[in-house]
């Protein structure tokens, strides 16, 4: 087809960072090579199985129609009833909840209802890097505030959002537990970010959908839990993806104020029906069943997390920064003297190790790695293994270690 024909807005999107590798990996599984990745955030423990005998049920009971727009209430009372018990937030499921084909789609009907052409979209960086296309396809532009890492932690400093923001500047979007460097903010640093969305009458977007894998003693909080009027400017964006190993359902939610809810609501109702009813009914099972699941998932990450900070001791120009959250460590590789993506590169090739380079979020995450520790068992000790051991190599050719 004739690329003239082409939205001028398809120019300004970008294949994701995992997309843009995969690419790449797929070019070398053509050539025979065995490769082994720990490089996505797609947990490998099954769906519950009471979750998926709901979904059956509800398939059996011939809930296949058209789901509610905004939908099922009974999802919907589901999700406001999580929101209190593990948030302390009340919502009215009625106006102030809306369920999504997943977060990513709640972020971009958040950020369709919230951005005018030209607005400012300012997000740390470096940040998951699929926010970016939605804030340009909706007109918006992304704007980095550079995190800092102080002892083996990034952070993301007021002072560098203050020097960042305009009068263009609309939304500010977070996202805790910090896809890729894993940071949880306290609750002392929210306060301090929602006083500054607030001097600027910022909303804020929070993407929270790695809220139940936390580890090492933090706790996550929201940004709509802090005061009454951070809940006022706050998008609650989640899904059910990460805490029930629930990535292929493709059922989320978002919750904010019924003004903005009916704003986002009227986007989504464009393209989308929302999730088929079985899937919400399956999911309204996991949020109100007991959570034993997500506790044992939980106890399960933190252990393939200590694992990973373990085996990556020792290496000379390489330091695992210990996660607070997520399904991710980072590795600062800063003093073997190659960018982020010459190393990935020098793994993928030399060590059959398939992993993404930091700068693939951005200019922050430059002289970093993000190992996925998503999948365990063999996948896990024979990737830690390739990791260490081409570390080793590539640091003893660098600086004769």
């Amino acid at each position: 087809m004739n690329s003239s024909f082409a939205a001028s807005r398809v120019g300004q999107l970008r294949p994701t960072a995992v997309n843009q590798v995969l690419q790449e990996v797929r070019q070398f599984q053509a050539e025979g090579r065995a490769l082994v990745s720990l490089m996505r955030g797609q947990p490998d423990t099954p769906t519950a199985m009471h979750i998926v005998e709901a979904g059956q049920k509800a398939l059996r009971d011939g809930r296949t129609g058209y789901p509610d727009n905004q939908g099922e209430p009974e999802l919907r009372e589901a999700v406001a009833e999580k929101l209190v018990r593990d948030n302390g937030l009340p919502y009215d499921p009625a106006t102030e909840i809306l369920i999504t084909d997943g977060a990513t789609c709640g972020i971009s009907v958040a950020l369709a209802a919230l951005v005018q052409p030209g607005d400012e979209v300012l997000l740390p960086d470096p940040i998951y890097d699929a926010y970016n296309s939605p804030i340009a396809l909706w007109g918006g532009r992304a704007v980095r505030a550079s995190s800092t890492i102080v002892n083996g932690r990034f952070g993301l400093a007021v002072a560098e959002l203050e020097s960042k923001v305009t009068s263009k500047t609309r939304v500010l979007l977070l996202n805790s537990p910090w896809n890729p460097v894993g940071t949880v903010f306290t609750y002392s640093e929210l306060q301090d970010l929602t006083a500054f969305a607030a001097r600027h009458d910022l909303r804020i977007i929070s993407d929270e959908i790695y809220e139940s894998l936390v580890y090492a003693g933090r706790q996550h909080v929201s940004p709509s839990a802090l005061s009454p009027e951070a809940r006022q400017r706050t998008v609650l964006v989640n899904s059910l993806s990460k805490t029930y190993a629930m990535t292929g359902w493709r059922v989320g939610y978002c919750a904010a104020t019924a003004e903005i809810i009916r704003d986002m609501y009227l986007v989504l109702q464009q393209f989308s029906r929302g999730p088929a009813i079985f899937v919400q009914d399956a999911a309204a099972c996991a949020l109100r069943s007991e959570q034993a699941c997500v506790r044992t998932m939980r106890v399960e990450y933190e252990d393939r997390r200590a694992r990973v900070l373990s085996q990556l001791q020792g290496i000379p120009g390489a330091q695992p920064l210990p996660s607070e959250g997520g399904l991710f460590v980072m590795v600062d590789v800063r003093q073997l003297g190659l960018s982020s993506d010459e190393v990935r590169r020098f793994l993928l090739k030399e060590a059959g190790l398939v992993v993404i380079h930091g700068a693939a979020y951005g200019p922050g995450g430059e002289g970093t790695l993000r190992i996925s520790f998503a999948a365990g068992g063999e996948t896990l000790e024979r990737g830690l293994r390739l990791l260490r051991e081409g570390l080793l190599r590539l640091a003893s050719e660098r600086q004769g270690f």
